[in-house]
């Protein structure tokens, strides 16, 4: 026998509201509300639930709340009104009580095709209830609509446990487009998540599409967990310091690097030296054909020589001479250098020295001091002007003086590194105090001799700007493949830093020229950091030597701020949300969170949720594995989700180490397990000896 709807509903009701407040909601529950299982809302399902929903009537529908906690306090026997029972003694009674978290309101929708009720679930409340209201339990019909709750969910990424395991899904517009963090600690399923969101997106747009996606995703991979994870997605283009089948070699030229780039990994001084080697990067990008033209060299070493004489008149009639004297003679050395390596221009380069010898044999032009050393008086303008206009001759003849209103010292304009070191040391030699340059110098000559470095940095074939950008972005319509995983796993720690840092400015970069080369259109890629507190770290401002992990943690912070708006979203992926940056943190607007057990990372993951989850947050130290907390823009509302599961071979290489099978020589199936290891071969491959590394057999054997 059928209900009718007001006996339904009141079957639904479990108690009423003895307090109300703007974050918390208590309810008195009836003596006949279930306590273990609730039967009468068309599928049995547990009751009461620590996070489970349940539904305040209001005017426009109905309030959503959350269990946050629930309680039995003892009173006496309820007195019976109207009567006396002088013959009874009153006995301690349990009365149980639950706390709720107002979370949004429900409102009908009409029903649908199947005559089905539809209902719309909407984050915020308009109106609160008053002491006395019902408490009910919500329909499957309406646990659905809550979890489901949303438009444009086209990425189905698991089930929720706490809403009778309703589908969960995500709109990607909302997920990517203003930044996720994956955050829980280690084995808690963070990576096969972050594989998962990125596979059941491409998979859910390539049945929309009815074709592979135009979909671009980049995967900076610190441990190299993720060369096989997305098998089955077309082409994959992978990158790593070792190449090797399927494996292309990973290369971020220098001449990509930025001055501020640059002083980080030389650890430049702020005053002294990054001036001359932001002057050196603008000279050396003046020129894409350094290395064919050796006209170009010399027009340069020349140029570099005029820049100096003309900073001599530039502010004023006289330059203090005994900071301008003594660049003289080394000027002279170095034409002198330059003419016997020059032999076609070596008459015209003798010249300009003799002219420059003119200006020290000016009458009274120098003296001797006390200590013995040699003294300049200042030199007039009009003598060193009249030196200025033969320099200036001579380089018009070969094509004019490279000056430094050409490209600024940012452009990615190709030069060769052997020649920008030698560059930058010719200018450090017409300083007064050449050796504060020498650490400089040698910093870059060190990394240009590094095998493993040069590899990186230079390689045997560097690409062309264009072809780095359609083999790392993506080509056009993402013909050759919509993922690139980035292994940075064997990069060495001294530039690791700088590769990352380079890559991430690189592909920002690339995305806020395509917008302004479009009407405003975006190219949506996303791009995924791994182990992001080791990459953003927070760091102290106001640095004067800022090293190479704040430059890196400074261009997320820029892509986390500025991302969104030319179509570059960010995922980060982490166990020590505490040590992550609070810029970036505080732009992610989604956070899936798994189990976080340090009690400083739940401080930290408490104070960045707006969202009033004290109840829901409580949980993350007892998240079992493929459990996480999804909330945030992302979401309509915090929910619990059991993460769809992946296939072994689709997971990242991020599993617990098998100690016991490889003691024990047997797997939990009874295979036999077999790690055979080539010292010999390690070594050969830490210490670059020639010959192609062998590859160690650390898979397991059957016999």
């Amino acid at each position: 026998m059928s209900l009718s709807p007001l006996a339904y509903g009141d079957s639904l009701r479990i108690g009423t509201i003895d307090f109300v407040s703007p974050d918390e909601i208590k309810v008195l529950l009836e003596i006949e509300a279930p306590d273990g299982v609730a039967l009468n809302t068309g599928t049995p399902r547990p009751f009461p639930r620590i996070n489970g929903y349940v539904l305040i009537p209001s005017d426009e529908g109905h309030l959503v709340a959350q269990v946050e906690w629930i309680t039995i306090e003892r009173s006496q026997y309820p007195k019976r009104r109207g009567m006396q029972d002088f013959g009874l003694v009153d006995l301690p009674y349990p009365l149980r009580k639950m706390s709720l978290n107002p979370l949004g309101c429900l409102f009908y929708d009409g029903r649908k095709a199947n005559n089905e009720e539809n209902y719309r679930f909407r984050r915020g409340v308009e109106s609160y209830p008053t002491v006395g209201d019902s408490v009910l339990l919500p329909t499957q019909n309406q646990l659905r609509a809550i979890v489901k709750s949303g438009d444009n969910r086209h990425v189905m990424i698991g089930t929720s446990p706490l809403a009778a395991n309703a589908e969960v899904s995500v709109d990607p517009d909302r997920l990517f487009g203003r930044h996720l963090a994956v955050l829980g600690n280690t084995g808690s399923g963070k990576s096969c998540s972050v594989a998962g969101l990125i596979r059941w997106s491409l998979e859910a747009a390539e049945r929309k599409r009815g074709e592979k996606p135009n979909a671009r995703f980049i995967v900076l991979d610190p441990n190299g967990e993720y060369a096989n994870a997305f098998e089955g997605l077309g082409d994959v283009r992978v990158y790593a310091v070792e190449p090797n089948d399927g494996i292309e070699q990973l290369q971020v030229p220098l001449w990509f690097w930025n001055s501020e780039e640059w002083s980080a990994f030389t650890q430049a001084s702020e005053r002294a030296q990054r001036p001359l080697l932001r002057r050196a990067l603008r000279e050396m990008r003046s020129s894409s054909d350094v290395a064919e033209d050796t006209v170009f060299v010399l027009r340069r070493k020349v140029s570099s020589i005029l820049i100096t004489l003309k900073a001599q008149v530039r502010n004023g009639e006289t330059y203090e001479g005994w900071k301008f004297g003594p660049k003289l003679p080394v000027f002279i050395e170095d034409l002198e250098a330059f003419s016997r390596e020059f032999t076609d221009h070596k008459v015209s380069l003798e010249f300009l020295a003799s002219q420059v010898q003119s200006l020290l044999d000016r009458p009274r032009q120098r003296f001797h001091k006390q200590n013995g050393q040699t003294g300049y008086n200042d030199f007039p303008a009009t003598a060193v002007e009249e030196v200025i206009a033969h320099f200036q001759g001579f380089l018009a003849t070969i094509g004019g003086a490279v000056y430094q209103d050409g490209p600024n010292e940012d452009s990615p304009l190709e030069f060769d590194g052997v020649q920008f070191a030698d560059h930058l040391e010719a200018l450090a030699s017409q300083e007064t105090n050449a050796q504060f340059f020498d650490f400089l110098i040698m910093r870059i000559r060190t990394m240009l001799s590094d095998a493993r470095v040069k590899r990186i940095v230079t390689g045997t074939t560097e690409p062309s700007l264009t072809d780095w950008l359609e083999k790392h972005i993506g080509d056009n319509q993402a013909s050759n493949g919509s993922i690139t995983v980035i292994d940075l796993s064997l990069v060495p720690a001294e530039v690791v830093h700088i590769i990352t840092a380079v890559i991430a400015r690189m592909t920002l970069e690339a995305q806020q020229r395509y917008r302004n080369l479009n009407q405003g259109d975006i190219l949506p890629t996303v791009m995924v950091m791994e182990e992001a507190h080791t990459f953003i770290r927070r760091y102290k401002d106001g640095a004067e030597n800022q090293n190479s992990a704040t430059i890196c943690c400074q261009v997320f912070e820029k892509i986390a701020r500025e991302g969104r708006k030319f179509g570059l979203g960010l995922v980060l992926s982490s166990q020590r949300p505490s040590e992550l940056s609070p810029t970036v943190l505080s732009q992610c607007n989604s956070f899936l969170m798994h189990r976080i057990s340090n009690d400083r990372d739940q401080e930290l993951v408490h104070k960045l949720v707006p969202d009033n989850l004290r109840g829901l947050l409580r949980d993350l130290p007892s998240l079992p594995s493929q459990h996480a907390i999804l909330l945030g823009w992302a979401s309509e509302l915090p929910v619990l989700v059991q993460m769809n599961a992946l296939p072994e071979q689709h997971r990242p290489k991020s599993d617990d180490p098998d100690f016991w099978a490889v003691w024990s020589g047997k797997d939990d199936d009874g295979e036999i397990v077999e790690r055979e290891v080539d010292w010999k071969a390690i070594a050969d491959d830490w210490q670059q000896v020639d010959g192609p590394p062998q590859k160690q057999n650390l898979e397991k054997n059957d016999e």
